[in-house]
């Protein structure tokens, strides 16, 4: 095994790769319902050998390269899950399903792995360890396919752990890494205010829940700016107010509030808990309305391992150079990975898929979404030279 046999490995799959995500993207299914996405995978994962396959749910593959001599056991994961978005590109290989399209990458961090799994599953006999590319269900929707995996025991014996995920906001050709806090706890709530309703000439008679809520609403930002260290990092966003019936001359009975709130510290999460309850209390009381609080806890902060980003850092920094790497900040998107960083000392890689000069610039989760192909080979060539670096103790 040397360099030039492992580049022209990689050189075969790059068409396969750039394949099997334009397939994965016309045909997208949305989380835990990635049934034929998952049988399309084991099906292909089954033609290359080598690999010990299982299904630890319903919607998830599991294959398991394991070498010929003890050593690590390295975990590479990619979701499969697409989201309700109507697709607006004019692609030849656009969604042919109504109302559900791949607007976050995911095919393409399927067809990567995918394209990893045949590369390394002839190298059987050259691997030290074991490999296990987990094929995650149902990254979009909470409780998150990755729990459900950790459930199923896909982690037990996992040393470390790699994931890699394509983002149109970093331009081809960087990478993106992040010591320490990746994402942000990302949770939910629901609020629900009791006033009185009543006629809208004589608001003396009711108990205004929309005046309340406005008062509510304006209260949580000082959460933010009042109450959280400046130093920490919060965000309290209020995304829906329901109320009425549309009736102009009507004041309701009752407002619905509902919201996101992202932190990354344990204690600042906490915080914000209790002050929320305390001030929506608060409020209502003072105005003679009754309430509900509802606080759902999300997907926790994604946490990059020091000792195995800084392997991943050595990697990149190896075979692409120091300037193709940039360290980021941590940022508020939630991201079910977090289940697996919490079991396994883990990294959490992004790379730049976006390309101005191709027009691909939209953000994730939006219609017009698409990352520029030519990223995947790198997704490829990351995973398979980092198993070869931590597996044999050579990048090939």
């Amino acid at each position: 095994m040397n360099q030039d046999s492992i580049s022209a490995l990689l050189e075969s799959v790059r068409d396969d790769v750039i394949r099997w995500r334009r397939h994965l993207h016309q045909h997208p299914e949305l989380s835990f319902q990635e049934e034929k996405t998952a049988q399309f995978v084991y099906e292909l994962l089954q033609s290359f050998g080598n690999l010990e396959l299982s299904r630890p749910t319903k919607t998830s593959v599991m294959a398991r390269l394991i070498g010929s001599r003890p050593g690590k056991v390295i975990g590479l994961r990619a979701d499969m899950d697409a989201l309700a978005i109507t697709e607006e590109n004019d692609f030849e290989f656009a969604s042919q399903v109504p109302g559900v399209m791949h607007a976050c990458g995911h095919d393409g961090h399927t067809a990567m792995l995918l394209g990893a799994a045949k590369v390394l599953s002839p190298l059987q006999g050259h691997i030290k360890g074991e490999v296990r590319f987990l094929f995650q269900h149902a990254e979009e929707m909470h409780p998150g396919g990755a729990k459900e995996m950790v459930q199923a025991g896909v982690t037990e014996g996992v040393d470390l752990m790699l994931g890699i995920h394509l983002m149109s906001q970093l331009p081809i050709g960087k990478m993106g890494l992040t010591y320490g806090a990746v994402t942000a706890n990302s949770d939910r709530f629901d609020i629900t205010i009791q006033g009185k309703g009543g006629h809208a000439s004589t608001p003396q008679s009711s108990v205004d829940p929309v005046a309340i809520g406005a008062q509510v609403i304006s209260s949580l930002q000082h959460i933010v700016s009042r109450n959280a260290d400046p130093l920490e990092k919060l965000v309290i966003s209020i995304t829906n107010f329901h109320s009425g019936t549309g009736a102009y001359n009507v004041i309701p009975d009752r407002a619905q509030l509902s919201g996101s709130v992202r932190s990354f510290a344990v204690e600042v999460r906490e915080l914000a808990i209790t002050q929320m309850e305390q001030i929506i209390k608060g409020i209502t009381l003072a105005h003679g309305a009754t309430y509900s609080f509802d606080y759902r806890h999300g997907y926790g902060s994604v946490i990059n391992d020091e000792d195995v980003t800084r392997s991943v850092e050595e990697l990149i920094t190896e075979e692409w150079g120091e300037e193709v790497l940039l360290h980021l900040p941590p940022m508020m998107g939630g991201e079910d990975f977090s289940a697996f960083s919490d079991e396994v000392p883990s990294c959490f890689l992004l790379l730049g898929a976006g390309n101005e000069e191709k027009g691909i610039v939209h953000p994730h989760h939006h219609p017009r979404f698409t990352v520029d192909e030519d990223a995947m080979k790198d997704g490829v060539k990351i995973f398979v030279k980092y198993i070869l670096k931590i597996a044999t103790g050579t990048s090939g």
